[in-house]
């Protein structure tokens, strides 16, 4: 057993053992289930925003989008500029409102401060929804689009453990969730939050420490630019027009649109409004006092984050020699030929980080999903809180199980994978949740249309375009226009209620009323 080995095995075990200790400190201030789905509503600025990125970029940003880069070049990094724009959108417009709404929405069918738990639940009460469709029927969508973004999470896991200790998918899949099970179970939202803030820490350090490593042997950026240049000029074209074909072993021109390439990237930005795991953070943050911080430190680490990774895709394009076999190992394959074991070791770890820092949020929503919009809703409505606590934990392992035998069998890559869920949520909730925190005479009808015409449309899409259109266009496009359309035109089925009315004018006064120093949570700090 060499050196690299040796190390990698002792900071990953330091890592995974620092996680499990997080996850025992959070048993112990978690009490309730709106503890464990939402910690009580008590995180702090930085907390809530670093837990939003550590539990969105996950081993995308650290696999998938230097993999992306390393195979097309500088077209992909639309995707990195709609996601930028994306999620400073979702801070500044949806956070505060669902904030407020979540907390302060009537219950449909007990009356008062609802305090909605999940996205689920929230839809219920803000639209007085007598069918409970709208319930069912986001419930599932979660439960399915969270069992492929878990399962892309764990074929981070299985790669990255073969690339360093030459283990098997299924062993490796096997000791990622365990570990990613056992402190989320133990702590729920809290642990999960936590921990978060520890792995973001140590994304942005990676993506940091490697370029610079990288930029240095290279020549600095003139030598970075002259390399990639020497494999295709394509490559540092915006509009794309070039992929490393695997069999030739170099990159060829393509016939993608350029227009294709732009606007799919760009669209990657909607799905910030959609995504149930980091608008959890935007409901449980302390209160909307707290949003403006946030939303700064959160933003920030984002689009550094994302313009290191897409330089990390481009280093490994003039680096290496010989075009690697499986391109989204570029940013590992990078670290073990740049740092010492030790410091190799620690990097690794950092990926190792950002993928379960997304498949714990991930299992937590979609566990609070059957939990509490499932067994809560149609089976128990007055469950004890300690019986709907364990019930949530058990319901935890059976997500992250299902998703290990997806991880297993499927035959998809970590970009595939992710960039299928995040359509998915991103056109399936985001119009409704935008327009039901803005549009004061949006119905239950309208929402239930959006919600369907979304989430099946991002389903069947690459299904459609691969047979019929050949465009080559990102579902989110077509998912998300589709849904607006259907939200509009069947809107007018329900009427708006005096209650809904009521509870509306509430929000807006309430959210208006922040900068004068109102608060809508008053939780413990965290």
């Amino acid at each position: 057993m060499d050196d690299s080995v040796v190390w990698s095995m002792v900071t990953f075990g330091l890592y995974l053992a620092a996680m499990v200790a997080i996850g025992l400190w959070a048993y112990k201030n978690t009490a309730s289930q709106s503890d464990f789905v939402l910690g009580g509503r008590r995180l702090n600025s930085w907390v809530a925003a670093l837990s939003a990125n550590a539990s969105d970029f996950s081993g995308w940003l650290l696999l998938g989008l230097p993999g992306a880069i390393y195979v097309s070049g500088l077209g992909e990094a639309w995707i990195a500029v709609g996601l930028a724009c994306g999620f400073a959108g979702s801070w500044i417009i949806l956070a505060p409102r669902l904030r407020v709404y979540t907390e302060r929405v009537t219950d449909s069918r007990a009356g008062g401060d609802s305090d909605s738990l999940t996205l689920s639940s929230f839809l219920e009460n803000r639209f007085n929804d007598p069918t409970r469709l709208l319930r069912g029927v986001s419930a599932a969508l979660i439960l399915v689009f969270y069992f492929f973004y878990v399962a892309s999470g764990l074929v981070a896991v299985a790669a990255l453990f073969d690339q360093v200790f030459g283990l098997d998918p299924g062993p490796a899949i096997a000791i990622g969730v365990g570990i990613i099970v056992l402190y989320t179970v133990l702590g729920g939202f809290l642990a999960v939050s936590m921990t978060d803030v520890v792995q973001a820490a140590m994304m942005w350090l990676a993506l940091l420490i490697v370029p610079v490593i990288a930029l240095t042997a290279l020549g600095g950026f003139g030598g970075l630019s002259e390399g990639v240049s020497e494999r295709s000029t394509g490559l540092l074209s915006a509009v794309g027009g070039t992929a490393l074909d695997a069999d030739l072993g170099r990159w060829v021109s393509t016939e993608t649109l350029g227009w294709v390439v732009i606007v799919s990237g760009l669209a990657w930005g909607l799905g910030y409004f959609g995504q149930p795991h980091i608008l959890a953070r935007y409901m449980g943050i302390r209160s909307v006092q707290d949003i403006p911080k946030a939303a700064v430190v959160s933003v920030t680490w984002a689009v550094t984050a994302m313009f290191l990774a897409v330089t990390v895709g481009f280093i490994g394009i003039a680096y290496f020699d010989t075009p690697l076999a499986d391109p989204e190992q570029v940013f590992p394959r990078l670290i073990e030929s740049l740092t010492h074991p030790l410091v190799a070791g620690l990097l690794l770890a950092a990926i190792l980080a950002a993928v379960m820092s997304t498949a714990d949020s991930q299992l937590l929503v979609a566990a609070s999903a059957l939990t509490e919009d499932g067994y809560k809703a149609f089976v128990d409505r007055d469950a004890h809180p300690r019986t709907l606590l364990w019930i949530s934990r058990l319901t935890v392992v059976a997500v992250a199980l299902a998703a290990a035998a997806i991880a297993l069998w499927g035959d998809r890559s970590v970009m595939d994978l992710v960039g299928y869920a995040w359509a998915g949520f991103g056109a399936g909730f985001g119009p409704v949740l935008v327009l039901s925190v803005f549009w004061r005479r949006m119905t239950w009808s309208g929402a239930l249309a959006g919600m369907v015409a979304g989430g099946t449309t991002a389903i069947l899409w690459d299904l459609i375009d691969e047979r019929f259109l050949g465009l080559g266009l990102y579902a989110m496009v077509p998912a998300v226009v589709l849904s607006v359309a259907a939200i509009l035109v069947f809107n007018g089925l329900a009427r708006v209620s005096p209650r809904m009315e009521s509870d509306f004018d509430r929000v807006e006064a309430e959210v208006r009323g922040v900068g004068s120093g109102s608060s809508s949570g008053e939780g413990a700090r965290l």
